[in-house]
């Protein structure tokens, strides 16, 4: 596949202390900034996944786990859900969110480990699933390449993230909320060292979207590659299947 290159600074150890200092005002910014249909996106999600009880789900990049745990209510407790993140203090947000309902989550557990790397062996679970964070992999080609290995023959991979909307209305108000309004709210309420709000424009719109990154999901060998736009384009769902062999 071809080498994404690369302008924002995505490394590791700046990511991780980015969510770190703002773990905890995170879904605070991400329920006012979305003006609460972050809720939804990930609701339809789950809907269009077709999550089955039995099947085991994996949810990288989990941050303060709401796809995870959303993931683990739907499926009623009894299967397992696992949700993964490189960052320990998005983690621990997450577990106390587990904490407050521990039948309903019984089977979904959080761990610390790298996208690129994670700690399970090949094709261990039915559906793998990012929300938002595929972005903010230092190396996106290899990060699918990864949570392919981890996903069983024949099952499915999601991924949801921010893309740049084509109305051209649309799109001229969404450059600016970008641009200009969100780095100064989330700025001014999540103070941190790492200009995180600034940051997350600057991710959005270096990442592929829409076609382009529906190409490099079939380049990366996933069959039956679609995307679903959501909110006039503001985010988009993408959907691929493993080989079945």
């Amino acid at each position: 596949m071809e080498a994404q290159s690369i302008s924002v600074d995505k490394s590791g150890d700046r990511v991780r202390r980015m969510f770190a200092e703002i773990a905890p005002r995170y879904d605070l910014l991400n329920h006012v900034l979305s003006l609460n249909i972050d809720r939804y996106w990930r609701w339809r999600t789950l809907r269009i996944l077709g999550l089955k009880p039995g099947e085991p789900v994996l949810d990288v990049c989990t941050g303060t786990g709401d796809l995870a745990l959303s993931a683990s209510k739907r499926l009623g407790g009894s299967t397992e859900v696992v949700g993964t993140d490189f960052c320990a203090e998005m983690l621990e947000i997450a577990r106390q969110k587990q904490s407050k309902n521990l039948p309903t989550h019984g089977h979904l557990r959080f761990l610390e480990a790298d996208t690129m790397r994670l700690p399970f062996d090949g094709s261990a679970f039915q559906t793998v699933m990012v929300a938002f964070g595929l972005r903010n992999v230092s190396d996106t080609d290899a990060g699918v390449l990864e949570m392919m290995r981890v996903c069983k023959p024949g099952g499915q991979l999601a991924i949801l993230e921010f893309s740049k909307p084509t109305w051209p209305i649309l799109k001229q108000g969404y450059d600016f909320y970008f641009r200009h309004v969100l780095p100064r709210i989330g700025n001014s309420v999540a103070r941190n060292s790492s200009d995180a709000y600034r940051y997350l424009p600057e991710s959005v719109i270096e990442f592929p979207s829409g076609k382009q990154l529906a190409d490099r999901l079939r380049a990366s060998g996933l069959q039956d590659v679609r995307w679903i736009p959501m909110t006039m384009g503001v985010v988009t769902l993408y959907i691929g299947r493993k080989p079945a062999q």
